[in-house]
């Protein structure tokens, strides 16, 4: 067989993986419930520098224990202009978990994190600061879902973006 067949065979594999590998969703902020966001704030119009809000912010005292919502590989952590004191988790089905605003980062680069496990505490870092305390938690999918597509204010980006809304009320 041909290297770049086994290559190919081997990037198949591994991204077919990705998409069975279970997918279970907690809350991030221990204790919050429904009525610690707005069920609408995603994509929603008009929203600072960003134009359009591409998740959802969960209201709690600052401080408040922040848990990865699914099973994942950190692949950030550290701090950002707008997001101030982020994490990134890659989750399954090829999922990027962005956690922003945070007041401490409890986790480290490449910690493999599960469902559940503390990761940080809700702040008001980044373009937060001064604003009450939150998490910013998005779902970005690595694989485009064209279908998506619409004509809204950046409606091409809903291709990468899920409302986590929809995950976290399951």
């Amino acid at each position: 067989m041909k290297k770049t067949k086994v290559v190919g065979i081997v990037i198949f594999l591994l991204l077919s993986a990705g998409f069975l590998i279970p997918q279970k969703f907690s809350m991030p902020v221990e204790g919050a419930s429904k009525s610690s966001y707005n069920s609408r704030s995603f994509w929603y119009y008009p929203w600072g520098k960003s134009i359009t809000h591409k998740g959802v912010d969960v209201f709690a005292k600052s401080g408040k224990a922040v848990k990865s919502s699914t099973d994942g590989l950190v692949l950030f952590c550290g701090s950002i202009n707008m997001g101030g004191n982020v994490i990134l988790v890659l989750g399954p089905k090829w999922r990027l978990h962005y956690y922003a605003h945070l007041k401490d980062i409890k986790t480290s680069l490449f910690k493999w994190t599960d469902r559940d496990e503390i990761i940080g505490t809700v702040g008001a870092s980044g373009n937060a600061a001064g604003k009450q305390p939150h998490l910013h938690y998005s779902i970005i999918t690595m694989v485009p879902y064209v279908w998506r597509i619409d004509n809204d204010r950046q409606g091409w980006k809903k291709m990468f973006y899920l409302n986590p809304i929809d995950y976290l009320e399951n």
